[in-house]
This record gives structure tokens, C-alpha cells and sequence, in this order.
């Protein structure tokens, strides 16, 4: 059996403690892992809403090494706060962690992530010591998931007090390699020498590919991980590839191919896809419930200030339409992150002038509604909010609701996610859970999970333009299949209905490719 303790930003166990796939991932594969036999635990920094529950919970006070003193953390138990399908959870408190509210924060551009690297570096700090004082008891596998918990493999290689934490075999999960978590090595108030004045490290470890003055907690986790770790098999091919290829529309290594490559050819990458829970029972409800729904929680958006967003108000006068008319013929959904990955597609020129996301309304006709919910970059959302602003077709949801999303998957006729790349992704295994063909871009987890004329469409292209291009026209034969060939749609919906993929199933492959032999 392997004891495992996970290290994430992230805990989707606990209300407020995620903000995307990490948080998804550490609360449904730790119960799977823990029924194939690990002892798991996961310890993240806390966030305001689990320790202000946390009261009375097992507390004990931490001292690590951060900006040339020890700075004192206290380490909590929470594991009672939820049903916790044995696994053991913890969470580090600190001020520095709760001190703006936010799991992640959005620096300036001239200082990308230094707000979270200062925070995350304590963090893993803070780890390495509870794993030395033994407040984990027995270890043998550490698995850090993302640039955040990649310090942790800097100061176990570097720092001479965390030697001992070598005996440990280490595995790292990318799940975004957009995000890398850059910093200086000297030199500014979050930069590895303010954070361990101390360490005397071989920067060509740690340095960026790009910015030899900067250390990569990505690069140098990929570099020194036993096992490295994607999300899904597709993605661990694609980012052996540089990014840009002769104008191609998607990501590949984010100009770490060659660290990549590197631990591809010692058998050390390996990409094994995300699972999905399949309740016995999934939600069914019709277009008006939604319609509905969307109208209560856009209400609540709209009282949590005291002025009402552009967005808000376009998307009540929208709704207002809807809801006084006969239901749309047809429905399309997207719920996700408005960010480049997500949207870049949508926003792509034609030769007309138009958008692609105009030209898709086009296609869907007045009776066909296509409803997006989701919040990220401001003008991407600004983006969004004019489209609907212009045709009535498209309702924009500038927000996030878990019961809205769901509803979304449960009443949609097709689901949209024309991605410019996607490690796993999950809304798309949500959709099909409830019997919603999907309408994909063939990269990453998208071409894992959907293939095309069996449970859903996929488009492919070699750049942007391609790409848009066959978007629309697998979007028209969507809709003309959805609208004539009503057996063949059937087929296809019962099949997404059908597909399983079983965190169960990722378990077993983590503990026989990841964590390597059982001890004793």
C-alpha cells in the first residue's frame, strides 16, 4: 500500500476551496485511490471558508524557514469537516494565505504571479517541515500538483534541512503548463533569494528556458519529478512539440519541450486522463427550468453589488425574451473559463469581417439559443457581453453557479467546447453524462474523450483560421443532423449517456505508472 500525500492549491472538497481542474481532481481521485488501497492525505493553504469552520479542529504550530527567519504556520486537521471517503485532509494556515480572499490573485503585468509565488513558496516551506517533524506520519510517495507546489522540489534538492524529504519518490502533475509561475532569482521583494536568502542553488536547474535571471518552479519540478504527470495521454504527446508550429492554433510545450522530451525519453512522462463521478441518478430537467434557473441566479449576481455590470443587465433583457416566448428549438451550452484557451476560437476573424461566434448564431437561426456561462479575462467578457448585446440568439452568464452549470449539462441539446488546446477538461465528460453530444476542437483530453460521429463532433485545422472555419461547418452539421436525422442524433446521445470515464480507472494507473512497486 503507498502513502501518499498530496499538495495542491486546491481542494474542491470544501466550498470555496477551488478554482478550476485542480480543485476537481484532488477531491475525486484521492477517494478513488483511497478505495484501490493508498493511504492518501492532501494538504493545501487555507482559504477563508474552511478555516473560519475550522474551529475546535486538531491544530498544531509549524516553524519554516521563510525570508531568513522561521515564520510560524499552524497545521489543521479538517478532515471531519466533510465526508471524507478515507482520505485525511489538512489544510496550512498562515495570514499570508487568507490575506486577500482569493485562492490566486492577478499581479500587474509586470509582475506576473508575485503575489502567489510569495505565498506558495511559504507554503511548500511550510510542508517541508510538517513532513520532517512527522506530522504525516510514514510517507512514500510526494505528489505536487502544479507550479505551486513545485518549490517544494527546489527546496528538497537545495536546502540542506530538507534532505531527508529525498527518500520520498516525487510525482508531479502538470495540469496547466500555460501557467508556470515565473520568477526572479534575486532581486525583488518575490524572488527565490527574498524567500531563502540562504540556498545556494545550480541555477541550470532552476532557470527559465526563456529568462536565464528566473527560476521555473515548472521546469525544474519536470526536471527532478521520479514521474511526471499530464492529464490526459493526447496533451502528454502534444507539448513534446514547441507551441508554435508553421501558425498551428494550439499549444504544445510552452518552451519547455525539451525538458519534456527529455523526461519522455527516460520514462518518466506519462498521461494518464481524468475520471468523472457518475451518480446513479443525473438531473433531467427541460429549457424553461433552465431558463429559470439562469434568471434566479442572475438575480443573486446582480444584489451582490451595489450597481448593476453591463453584462448583467443585457443578459436580464436576453432571459426576459425567452422567458416570454415559446422554448428554443434547439439549445447549446458552454460552461468554462472566458479565457484565450477557451474563447480564442470564438473571437477568430473570418474573411467577411465577422467573428466566428457570429457566424455560428447565423447558422443557429433565431429559434436556436446558445447560452455561455462563465467569467475570466475582462475583455474576452466584454467580447461576450457585446455579441449579446447584438443578436438575441446568444445569452451571456458573466458568472458561475455550480446548480447552473449542472442544469446547463442536464437541458442542453449540444454542447460547445472549441478550445485552443485543453490538457483534460471536464465540463465536456458532464455534458455526456447527461446525454449531450459534444462539439469539440481534436486536441488534449477533448480527443480522449469525444470522437466524432459516435458520441459527438470534432473539428481539427492546422491554424486559427482552419480551425474557425471547420468549426462551422462541423456546427452546421450538428445542428442539420440534430434537425434531420433524428435516430442518428439519438444514437449519438445515448452513446455520450454511455461513456465512462471512471476515476477508478485513473487510480489504478497512478499507483502502477506513478507510484511505482508497493513497499514491503
Amino acid at each position: 500500500m503507498h502513502s501518499v500525500l498530496m499538495v495542491a492549491a486546491e481542494n474542491g472538497t470544501f466550498p470555496g476551496g477551488k478554482v478550476g481542474g485542480i480543485g476537481d481532481v484532488i477531491r475525486d481521485v484521492s477517494p478513488a485511490l483511497a478505495k484501490a488501497g493508498c493511504a492518501v492525505q492532501v494538504v493545501t493553504p487555507s482559504f477563508a471558508d474552511v478555516v473560519g469552520r475550522a474551529h475546535g479542529a486538531s491544530q498544531t504550530e509549524i516553524s519554516a524557514p521563510f525570508r531568513g527567519s522561521l515564520e510560524r504556520l499552524l497545521l489543521m486537521d479538517i478532515s471531519a469537516d466533510r465526508n471524507s471517503g478515507g482520505v485525511r485532509h489538512w489544510v496550512l494556515d498562515h495570514p499570508l494565505f487568507t490575506a486577500t480572499g482569493r485562492i490566486y490573485n492577478d499581479d500587474p503585468p509586470g509582475t506576473p504571479f508575485a503575489t502567489d509565488a510569495n505565498k506558495f513558496a511559504l507554503f511548500c516551506a511550510g510542508v517541508g517541515a510538517a513532513i520532517l517533524e512527522g506530522h504525516f506520519g510514514p510517507l512514500d510517495v510526494l505528489h505536487l500538483h502544479d507550479w505551486h507546489a513545485g518549490w517544494l522540489l527546489v527546496l528538497r534538492r537545495f536546502a540542506p534541512q530538507f534532505q531527508p524529504l529525498q527518500s520520498l519518490r516525487t510525482v508531479y502533475t502538470i495540469h496547466n503548463l500555460a501557467l508556470q509561475g515565473v520568477r526572479p532569482f534575486a532581486g525583488h521583494w518575490s524572488s527565490l533569494d527574498a524567500w531563502f536568502p540562504d540556498l545556494k542553488v545550480n541555477r541550470s536547474i532552476l532557470q527559465d528556458t526563456r529568462w536565464p535571471d528566473c527560476v521555473n518552479p515548472v521546469a525544474t519540478a519536470i526536471r527532478l519529478a521520479d514521474a511526471v504527470h499530464t492529464v490526459s495521454p493526447t496533451y502528454a504527446r502534444e507539448i513534446l512539440h514547441p507551441s508554435a508550429v508553421e501558425g498551428r492554433g494550439y499549444y504544445g510545450g510552452e518552451g519547455l519541450e525539451a525538458d519534456l522530451r527529455n523526461a519522455a525519453d527516460q520514462g518518466r512522462l506519462y498521461g494518464i486522463l481524468n475520471g468523472c463521478e457518475y451518480p446513479a441518478a443525473v438531473e433531467t430537467i427541460d429549457r424553461s427550468t433552465l431558463l429559470g434557473v439562469a434568471d434566479a441566479e442572475l438575480l443573486i449576481w446582480v444584489a451582490a453589488r451595489s450597481t448593476v455590470a453591463s453584462t448583467h443587465l443585457i443578459a436580464q433583457k436576453r432571459l426576459g425574451e425567452w422567458l416570454t416566448r415559446s422554448e428554443p428549438e434547439v439549445l447549446i451550452t458552454s460552461v468554462g473559463r472566458v479565457t484565450g484557451q477557451k474563447v480564442g476560437l470564438l473571437q477568430q476573424t473570418l474573411e467577411d469581417g465577422t467573428t466566428t461566434l457570429e457566424a455560428l448564431l447565423e447558422l443557429l437561426g433565431d429559434r436556436g439559443l446558445y447560452v455561455f456561462l462563465g467569467t475570466g479575462v475582462a475583455e474576452l467578457e466584454l467580447f461576450l457581453t457585446k455579441i449579446s448585446a447584438l443578436h438575441s440568439n446568444f445569452l451571456f452568464l458573466n458568472g458561475y453557479s455550480e446548480r447552473l452549470a449542472n442544469a446547463m449539462y442536464a437541458a442542453g441539446d449540444l454542447f460547445l467546447m472549441p478550445s485552443s488546446f485543453e490538457p483534460c477538461g471536464i465540463s465536456q465528460m458532464l455534458a455526456m453524462r447527461s446525454g449531450q453530444p459534444c462539439l469539440v476542437h481534436g486536441v488534449g483530453g477533448l480527443r480522449d474523450t469525444v470522437s466524432d460521429e459516435v458520441n459527438g463532433f470534432v473539428f481539427e485545422g492546422e491554424n486559427p483560421q482552419e480551425q474557425a472555419d471547420n468549426l462551422l461547418a462541423e456546427f452546421a452539421r450538428a445542428i442539420s443532423t440534430r434537425q434531420h436525422e433524428p435516430e442518428l442524433w439519438q444514437r449519438l446521445s445515448r452513446a455520450a449517456k454511455a461513456a465512462r470515464f471512471r476515476w477508478e480507472e485513473t487510480a489504478v494507473q497512478y499507483c502502477s505508472h506513478l507510484y511505482g512497486p508497493a513497499p514491503g
